[in-house]
């Protein structure tokens, strides 16, 4: 067994975290979960997992496979798209009834249909697709055949790392949010981001 690289592992680190960290759809989804403090621990590790699998599979390959497809990448555009801008709609009936937006008063979504969105946001958006199989897997192969795989362990670690901060430190926005108005805003943002990303698939 190839012991780990260091300098592959931190720099799979460095830049998976530079990649998971930009604004998006999915961790807007995860932001609004931790605040609500509903079904965190599921999103976060279906989240991590789903990063997971997609990092390794680019380690291992995929990646050439994926870029080389143009159909299966435009299909995905289509359909993230599509389910992107469903989403944004919710969030805007949301935004116009904010006496329904304090967690406290509002009956906790059901699990499987917060994995169900949770799910979406990740395989139905092609950059998900770009940034970890194809970037991050070609990235991995400049490591050679073992450091490869300390990269993409470095990658994973960073997805981890991101999403648990993000799910569990909203938390401490739980007093701004107690306000109807703040998740009023909170909901009209998360619906400009949806609607940011559909367009710019769809171009």
């Amino acid at each position: 067994m190839s012991s780990i690289d260091g300098a592959a592992a931190l720099t799979g680190l460095l830049t998976g975290l530079s990649l998971i960290v930009a604004i998006g759809a999915q961790n807007a989804f995860v932001l609004r979960q931790g605040i609500r403090r509903e079904h965190v621990l599921a999103v976060v590790a279906v989240c991590a997992l789903s990063d997971a699998l997609l990092i390794a599979a680019g380690a291992a390959g995929l990646g050439t496979l994926v870029s080389g497809s143009t159909t299966a990448l435009q299909a995905v555009r289509v359909l993230g798209a599509g389910f992107l801008l469903l989403l944004a709609a919710a969030a805007v009936r949301r935004a116009r009834r904010p006496e329904r937006l304090d967690p406290a008063a509002d009956s906790p979504a059901r699990l499987g249909a917060i994995l169900l969105t949770t799910l979406g946001l990740t395989f139905l958006n092609p950059h998900v697709y770009l940034d970890t199989v194809v970037l991050l897997g070609s990235l991995s192969a400049h490591h050679g055949p073992d450091g490869r795989w300390s990269f993409a362990g470095g990658a994973i670690l960073g997805s981890l790392l991101w999403f648990t901060a993000l799910g569990y430190g909203a938390r401490r926005l739980a007093p701004v949010f107690a306000r109807p108005r703040a998740w009023q805003v909170l909901d009209l943002l998360v619906a400009a981001v949806m609607v940011a990303i559909a367009v710019s698939l769809l171009r």
